[in-house]
């Protein structure tokens, strides 16, 4: 059964690699056939991935877009996690989640997971108080 995609005036989709913007009227997409696919909502330009969790995002974009470089984007995105866990141990239980999807190819299910890494990581990040003056 095909994949239908509503798209608004201008408003941007990856699918398969391509970035496609869609013109000033609305329109209706079918894919037909099994290819990665982000919605402009969902896609993450690289100069936004200011934060840890935002550079895991990022890469896991790759890795779901970008199959032809998927094992280099896989291998930094276990180094990226790494340093996160061992920074912010509370946020394993996300990274093992995202791993998981990602050890059985479910790479846009590993994307979901990862978004709520973000919202967790604002969550620690309002609560922690800025360091003033130095050592």
């Amino acid at each position: 059964m095909p994949l239908k995609l509503n798209l608004k005036a201008d408003e941007r989709v990856i699918i398969g690699g391509a970035v496609i913007r869609n013109g000033g009227k609305h329109a209706e997409l079918f894919i037909e056939n099994n290819v990665p696919i982000l919605r402009e909502k969902d896609i993450m330009p690289e100069e936004a991935a200011d934060t840890p969790a935002k550079r895991l995002y990022f890469t896991l974009q790759l890795i779901y877009i970008d199959a032809e470089n998927r094992p280099a984007h896989i291998e930094y995105f276990f180094t990226l996690a790494h340093d996160l866990m061992e920074a912010a141990p509370s946020t394993r239980s996300y990274i093992s989640a995202i791993c998981d999807q990602i050890t059985v190819s479910r790479f846009y299910q590993a994307l979901k997971i990862a978004h709520t890494l973000i919202e967790y990581e604002k969550e620690l990040t309002t609560h922690v108080e800025p360091v003033h003056g130095s050592l």
